[in-house]
C-alpha cells in the first residue's frame, strides 16, 4: 500500500536514502524465509550516535548516564509466503556463550564487546569520537548477532536497532497504542503509573510501560511480555487503522525511523516491505524461548538456558521442523501451518478466545484474531473456498462441533465461534486417533499474538 502511490513511492525513497546503516552482518539473505534480530536499547543517543537533548532525557525519564543496555532482543522469523510470522523473545538475563568475550547475561555482548573495541582503537591512537562511537557500535552489534546465532541455531540474515526516542516516537506517530494491566501499577523507577484495564499510551508512557521490570510478579519475564503486547499493539495500529493510507501518518513513521533506527548495510529494505505487506494482524505470533530456572553467579542474578532446548523451540515456531513432518503422516491431514485460526468468544465465559487459540497454536496452527462476539448457543467452524478439510479438522480437534460456509472469512483463515456448549478440556493432535492433553506449564501464558488486546500483569 505505502508503495503504491506517488506519496508513498517519495517517502519509501526517503526512508531508503535516510536510514542509518551498520555493516553488521555479511551476507545476510534478501528473499526467501528471513531470520531478523531486533534490538532496543536504553541508549542516551540518536541513531547518528549524537547525544538526545536534556529537555528529551527529562521526558523519556532516561537521566544523563553514558550507559548502554540492549534491554530488548527479538529473533523475528518472516515466511517466505503470507503465512505465519514469529517473534521470539531472548530474556535480557539469559546467561549464554558470547563469541570472543566470555559466558555472560546476553544483554552484554553488545554494550561490553563495543567497550572493548573502542578502548582498543584509543590504545591504538584513534582519537575521532564519531569514529570511535561507529566502529565500536559495528563491534558489538555483530558479536550479539553472533550469539543469538549461537544461541538459537539459525542464520541470522539482518539487524534492526531502536533507541529509547524511537520507543516514545513511534507511540506519538500512529495516535497512541491500546493495552491492558491485569492490576493498577504505581513504580517510580520506570515512571509506571497506570490504571487496571484496557488504556491507550504514547510517549514516555509508553517507554515507562516497556521498562518496567521491579515490582512485576515475574520481573524481566514480566516485562518481556510488556514488550510483546506493546510491539503487536504497534503492528496492530499501523496495519488496520488507516496509518499506511495516511500521507501524514507514514511521514511521521519515516521520520521516527530516521531518527532512531539502524539498520545492517546488506538490507534490501524495498524487498523486505514487499514481503511483509501480505501478512494479516494475526498471523504475528510473540513467544519467548524456554528457560531452565535462575542463579547468582558471578555475573549477579542470570536466568539459565539450554542450547539444545532453546535450538528445539525455534526449530518448531519458524516451521522448518513442521515442513517436513506434518504431511507425512496422513494424506488426509491439513498441514496445521498452512491454516490461521481466528476465534470468537460467543459463550460468556472470560479469556476463552485466548485460551482456544493458544491451546491451538501449541500443536501447529497459526494464531489469528481473537475477540468476543454476540451470543449464541451452539459453537461452530466456519471458512471459505475448499478449506472444508481444514475446518472439519480443526472441529474435529476442539471436541467436534458443525463446520459452515461462510464467503467473509478469508482463504487460508478459519474462524471458529465458541458457543456456549462449548466444553473446556483436550484437544486432538491432527492425524492421532486419541485424546492428547493440550501440553502446559504452570505459569507459562498463551502466545500473544497482533490480533487482540490481551491484558497482562
Amino acid at each position: 500500500m505505502l508503495l503504491a502511490t506517488g506519496i508513498g513511492h517519495g517517502l519509501f525513497k526517503d526512508l531508503v536514502n535516510g536510514l542509518v546503516r551498520s555493516n553488521v552482518i555479511a551476507g545476510g539473505s534478501n528473499g526467501g524465509p528471513q531470520n531478523i534480530v531486533l534490538v532496543g536499547v536504553d541508549s542516551r543517543t540518536d541513531a547518528q550516535g549524537e547525544p538526545l537533548p536534556r529537555e528529551v532525557l527529562a521526558e523519556l525519564r532516561a537521566g544523563s548516564a553514558d550507559v548502554l543496555n540492549s534491554d530488548t532482543i527479538i529473533l523475528l522469523h518472516l515466511p517466505a509466503d503470507s503465512g505465519r510470522a514469529v517473534a521470539i523473545s531472548i530474556p535480557r538475563d539469559s546467561y549464554v556463550d558470547i563469541p570472543g568475550y566470555r559466558r555472560d547475561k546476553i544483554n552484554a555482548a553488545y554494550p561490553a564487546t563495543k567497550a572493548l573495541k573502542a578502548e582498543n582503537m584509543v590504545e591504538h591512537g584513534v582519537t575521532d569520537r564519531r569514529q570511535i562511537e561507529l566502529e565500536s557500535a559495528t563491534e558489538g552489534r555483530a558479536t550479539l548477532v553472533k550469539t543469538v546465532e549461537r544461541l538459537t541455531g539459525v542464520k541470522v540474515d539482518h539487524f534492526a536497532e531502536v533507541n529509547l526516542l524511537g520507543f516514545s516516537n513511534l507511540t506519538k506517530a500512529v495516535g497512541g497504542v491500546d493495552v491492558c494491566l491485569n492490576a493498577p501499577v504505581s513504580e517510580p523507577f520506570s515512571g509506571a503509573n497506570f490504571p487496571a484495564g484496557r488504556q491507550s499510551i504514547s510517549g514516555g508512557a509508553a517507554l515507562a510501560f516497556v521498562r518496567q521490570r521491579n515490582g512485576l510478579p515475574e520481573g524481566d519475564l514480566s516485562r518481556i511480555r510488556r514488550q510483546q503486547v506493546f510491539m503487536a499493539a504497534v503492528a496492530r495500529k499501523i496495519l488496520t487503522a488507516g496509518t499506511l493510507a495516511n500521507p501524514a501518518k507514514l511521514q511521521e513513521l519515516v521520520d521516527v525511523a530516521k531518527q532512531s533506527v539502524v539498520i545492517d548495510s546488506e538490507w534490501d529494505v524495498f524487498s523486505f516491505a514487499q514481503q511483509i505487506s501480505s501478512l494479516a494482524v494475526g498471523a504475528i505470533e510473540f513467544v519467548t524461548i524456554p528457560t531452565a530456572g535462575s542463579e547468582n553467579n558471578s555475573r549477579g542474578a542470570v536466568l539459565l538456558v539450554d542450547r539444545g532446548d532453546v535450538q528445539k523451540f525455534v526449530q518448531d515456531r519458524t516451521g522448518e521442523r513442521e515442513e517436513t513432518t506434518t504431511e507425512t503422516r496422513s494424506g488426509d491431514v491439513v498441514a496445521p501451518s498452512s491454516i490461521i485460526v481466528d476465534v470468537r468468544n460467543s459463550s460468556g465465559a472470560t479469556g476463552l478466545a485466548a485460551q482456544v487459540s493458544g491451546q491451538l497454536s501449541t500443536v501447529g496452527y497459526g494464531p489469528g484474531d481473537q475477540d468476543n462476539a454476540g451470543s449464541r448457543t451452539t459453537s461452530v467452524v466456519r471458512y471459505s473456498g475448499s478449506d472444508d478439510r481444514a475446518a472439519s479438522q480443526v472441529a474435529e480437534l476442539l471436541g467436534g462441533m458443525p463446520i459452515e460456509q461462510d464467503g467473509t472469512v478469508a482463504g487460508g483463515h478459519l474462524r471458529v465461534y465458541l458457543g456456549a456448549d462449548y466444553q473446556r478440556g483436550t484437544v486432538l493432535a491432527p492425524g492421532e486417533p486419541s485424546p492428547v492433553g493440550i501440553p502446559s506449564v504452570a505459569g507459562t501464558p498463551a502466545p500473544i499474538t497482533a490480533g487482540g488486546v490481551p491484558c497482562v500483569d
